[in-house]
């Protein structure tokens, strides 16, 4: 029987995504690992794979179709002896995009999906499928209809974020989360005479978008900023630097290093607020923003608590060249427990950063600039950062996160503390 290929999801909030470009024919053969397509997702592009041996023999969706949901079928394998006749037409459903249609004839909905292999290890969403299919045993379904339970605000503890009886039992409708609907705003039509170009968003930009806008709306975000004096810093980075070969430490590594030990110190802020329950991290995973000609993307450096100078200094920078080449897989930009997002080598003194859902925080850095400063009750010039921490006021309150930015302030300003 024929073989239906389905547009993956390449990441838990894929919902749709661009057929960039096929690798393959009508006529082709094809064995396992070949290479179908590439697929552009809201943040990189990546190949796909067959895991089964077959000759091509429909491509169901056009190079360049945007916005191909997932789970739509986007081409055919024939098996051995089978011709296109095989392929029943008559069971084709929609599986062109929204925005542009493709030429090609619409796909079929498979009753058993074929497993599509991808380059890259995709972590699953916890708890509901990208299809919005709510994974709970019919137990834990029978018991939520009877006690009037909303299964979507419940956070599973089964196997893969199932949600089993356990986490039902003990739940009241009164329990349950009250999450504030996300409003939707239509686009602001041109207003005046002044001339203009229309620039059709990328999908990057259309998740940042969607994902900013959710995260002001749910997020209740609260501010904390403190100075840091960098003389110190700046003067143990020179010197390790001068010692070195090639790769050299920046002051963005120290920040990385000292919030990730941070977190590490203050337990109470490296987690995230979920529901009914409350995520406490043992691993310190910074996300950094990095800028990219798509937008902004959070390569993550795992486990930089126990990680050096230099060994975060090596990992971010191939991190970030391949963010900006679309190369990053997706375990390299989902997840992390705490971000960072840096505007100091732009010159910005200060900001405040939104934060990126479901992470508790984000630390906003400025630029270092030579300003006064009393001393023993003298004045004197010193090199001062500006730091401010959004924090999730769901997650922790004012004297956690105030904890958190005191202790990333003294290892910052006492370096060498780092180094021990």
């Amino acid at each position: 029987m024929t073989i239906d290929i389905q547009m993956p999801a390449l990441s838990p909030t894929m919902e749709s995504g661009t057929l960039a470009k096929w690798h393959v024919k009508v006529g082709d053969a094809v064995t396992s690992g070949d290479i179908l397509c590439e697929i552009e997702t809201d943040k990189a592009t990546m190949e796909v794979e067959t895991i089964d041996d077959g000759v091509v023999g429909k491509l169901l969706v056009a190079d360049g179709t945007e916005e191909v949901p997932v789970g739509a079928v986007i081409a055919v394998l024939l098996e051995d002896g089978e011709d296109a006749s095989a392929i029943d037409t008559s069971d084709i459903s929609e599986a062109s995009a929204t925005t542009t249609p493709s030429p090609t004839p619409s796909a079929p909905v498979p009753s058993a999906p074929v497993e599509v292999k991808v380059e890259a290890v995709v972590e699953q969403p916890s708890q509901t499928q990208t299809t919005g299919r709510i994974k709970a045993s019919p137990l834990a379904k029978r018991i939520a209809k009877d006690k009037g339970l909303d299964l979507s605000t419940i956070q599973g503890s089964g196997p893969n974020g199932r949600i089993i009886k356990a986490d039902v039992e003990g739940t009241t409708p009164a329990q349950q989360p009250v999450t504030a609907p996300v409003q939707t705003i239509a686009p602001a039509e041109a207003q005046g005479d002044a001339p203009y170009e229309e620039v059709k968003l990328s999908n990057m930009r259309k998740t940042i978008a969607k994902r900013l806008t959710e995260a002001k709306q749910t997020v209740p975000h609260f501010y904390l900023t403190v100075e840091v004096e960098l003389d110190k810093l700046l003067s143990l980075r020179k010197e390790i630097n001068s010692q070195l070969e090639g790769a050299k430490i920046s002051v963005n590594d120290f920040i990385i290093r000292a919030s990730a030990l941070g977190l590490k110190r203050v337990p109470n802020a490296n987690v995230q607020y979920g529901g009914n329950v409350m995520r406490h991290y043992s691993r310190a995973d910074i996300s950094v923003a990095v800028a990219t000609d798509g937008g902004l993307i959070t390569p993550i450096i795992k486990g930089a608590d126990v990680k050096g100078l230099k060994e975060i200094s090596v990992e971010m920078k191939e991190l970030a060249g391949k963010a900006k080449e679309g190369k990053l897989m997706p375990e390299e930009y989902q997840g992390g427990t705490f971000s960072i997002s840096n505007l100091g080598m732009m010159g910005i003194k200060e900001f405040s950063a939104v934060i990126n859902p479901p992470q508790g925080a984000i630390l906003a850095v400025g630029a270092g600039t030579p300003q006064a400063v009393v001393k023993d009750g003298a004045i004197q010039s010193a090199t001062v950062m500006c730091m401010t921490l959004s924090c999730d006021g769901r997650a922790s309150d004012g004297a956690v996160g105030a904890e958190l930015l005191g202790v990333i302030k003294g290892y910052l300003e006492e370096p060498l503390s780092m180094l021990l």
